[in-house]
């Protein structure tokens, strides 16, 4: 099997571990890195065993995929030119600054036959993949998504930078078209939203309330899920997946009791997971798990949340 061509552009905090991956898994070969900083692209590229360069330009054509992890505004930009010299590319989130410029990577993508995946981590947390909704829809979805400020992550609202994975889940859950959208924000630290609350009600008639803060003390990622007949708690930070069911006896006279069962994963490493996924995409030619296509979906419902606040 011919080793894949890969490339990291944007080695900061989070795309130097990007680069990592790409170095240990035997099937790629992590031909650059890429950096405005040429001292900080150096020093990955030296950890890593491989090319250090500043312009992403110079890898068009000479590679068979890529990461970006860029900041957001440069999404579009980079991956756009990546697709067009037919790189797959993996995005980090959010995949682009509007619904435009992500139908344009989407179609792009689909006329070159590429693969085009939104980095959208929380995906591949061990405790979602344990969850099976395959018998059950939820009717209600609660979710916290609260964290202590991060200046590196202040060029986005929280929406776009937290709020967004749970969006991207929910969506993926209830798999419905969104009919009304009600939202508050509310500054803290910075001239932008900080701390958001969006109430999200479906066609079918499930409803979300997704909390998120990059003004906590604590750190909490947590979706709470209910049916008819069960209630289900995902704890992202935890990786801790607990089912409460009605049993068939009774708590106290015509109250069921609440049986539950409780499953904790090991510390994976979701990250590697990830881009395995788009690495097995690419040799096998199917969709990602969070396509293009979900990573607009996403987007879109984010901004007019976004919208909603400024309003």
């Amino acid at each position: 099997m011919n080793k894949l061509k890969c490339a990291v552009i944007g080695v900061g905090y989070l795309g130097k571990f990007h680069a990592q991956k790409y170095a240990a898994l035997p099937d790629c070969e992590l031909v650059a890195v890429v950096d405005s900083n040429p001292d900080q692209a150096r020093t990955i590229a030296e950890q890593n065993h491989t090319r250090a360069l500043v312009d992403y330009r110079e890898l068009l054509g000479r590679v068979d995929a890529v990461s970006i992890v860029t900041p957001t505004t440069l999404h579009f930009e980079v991956a756009r030119d990546f697709l067009a010299h037919g790189a797959h590319v993996l995005v980090e989130k959010p995949i682009t600054v509007t619904v435009e410029e992500a139908d344009e990577l989407i179609r792009i993508a689909e006329e070159k036959n590429l693969r085009l995946m939104v980095g959208h981590l929380e995906r591949f947390n061990a405790a979602l993949l344990g969850l099976d909704l395959t018998h059950d829809k939820p009717l209600f979805i609660e979710s916290h998504r609260l964290a202590p400020f991060n200046p590196r992550a202040n060029d986005v609202s929280v929406v776009l930078d937290l709020m967004i994975h749970d969006i991207d889940i929910i969506l993926d859950i209830v798999d419905c078209e969104v009919q009304h959208i009600d939202a508050k924000g509310v500054t803290v630290l910075t001239s932008d939203t900080d701390i958001a609350n969006a109430r999200i009600t479906f066609k079918n008639g499930c409803v979300a309330n997704v909390t998120a803060s990059r003004a906590s003390l604590k750190v909490e990622r947590k979706m709470r899920m209910f049916m008819p007949n069960c209630y289900v708690s995902v704890d992202f930070q935890n990786r801790i997946l607990a089912r409460y069911r009605k049993g068939e006896k009774e708590m106290f006279p015509g109250v069921p009791e609440i049986l539950s069962e409780e499953s904790s994963f090991e510390n994976g490493d979701a990250l590697m997971e990830e881009i395995k996924h788009f690495v097995a995409c690419i040799r096998e030619s199917r969709e990602p798990l969070c396509s293009g296509g979900a990573g607009r979906r996403a987007l879109a419902t984010a901004i007019e949340i976004t919208e909603l606040l400024s309003a």
